[in-house]
């Protein structure tokens, strides 16, 4: 199973994020999730809404930022990218050259996030880019049919949280979840996020049948620890293994 770590770009500094991302893989992350800070990560919790703005502080230039995730994907040939970006930044770079910054360097995989509308996400899969679908934990029929009708992996929330107000009971747990998915036609990879904290999540994720997990505030708290963030990298890495 892949192990999915989320870098916060820019953050400290575009500089330190590429030295970041080589000591994520050095531990043994081998999918890297690389955002576009947004000026309004509306879905955002505190910890990557507040990188997000000591990053752009910093940085506001997005030709940067894509030159960096280049040079990461240069200097880390083996690691798959993830690009993550708002709406609103993808309208902010310009969508024409949003797409072609993709193409050209072979980054197929987008998280779209914060759509007002479909018009960008259409124009991105009209382009032969892949487009991530998110799919919460209570299997509603509409997220479900969202995914079967989206060509690109599926987000599936790992655990129910308590305020979406139930589980559902034709799939009561992560497992059944996956196999309701697969059950439906959607082949796409199914990498499982939101709630995973510890490698016991990973190897619950990894036993459900997923085949990624991302992880993410837990790795980005140790940021300034490193021996201890990648000592943890390393153990989520080795339950996925």
């Amino acid at each position: 199973m892949n192990l999915i770590c989320y870098l916060s770009n820019g953050y400290p500094t575009i500089e330190s994020s590429i030295q970041m991302a080589k000591e994520y893989v050095d531990a043994g992350c081998n999918i890297l999730e690389i955002d576009f800070p947004s000026h309004d990560p509306f879905l955002e919790s505190e910890l990557i809404s507040n990188r997000m703005a000591k990053a752009l502080e910093v940085c506001d230039d997005y030709e940067k930022y894509m030159e960096e995730i280049v040079t990461i994907h240069r200097e880390l040939p083996d690691a798959k990218i993830l690009v993550l970006s708002y709406e609103n930044t993808i309208e902010a770079i310009g969508i024409s050259k949003f797409i072609a910054f993709c193409k050209e360097n072979g980054f197929e995989d987008v998280l779209l996030v914060g759509l007002t509308s479909n018009k960008i996400k259409d124009q991105i899969i009209a382009a032969g880019l892949k487009v991530s679908c998110y799919v919460q934990f209570q299997m509603l029929e509409e997220e479900i049919e969202s995914a079967k009708q989206s060509n690109g992996f599926v987000y599936m929330q790992a655990k129910a949280v308590a305020d979406q107000g139930y589980v559902n009971e034709k799939y009561p747990t992560l497992k059944d979840c996956i196999q309701g998915l697969r059950d439906h036609g959607i082949d796409r990879p199914i990498y499982c996020g939101v709630g995973v904290h510890t490698p016991e999540d990973a190897r619950m994720v990894k036993e459900a049948g997923a085949d990624g997990a991302f992880v993410g505030s837990t790795i980005l708290k140790l940021q300034n620890n490193l021996p201890a963030m990648k000592a943890k990298i390393k153990e989520f890495s080795d339950v996925c293994k």
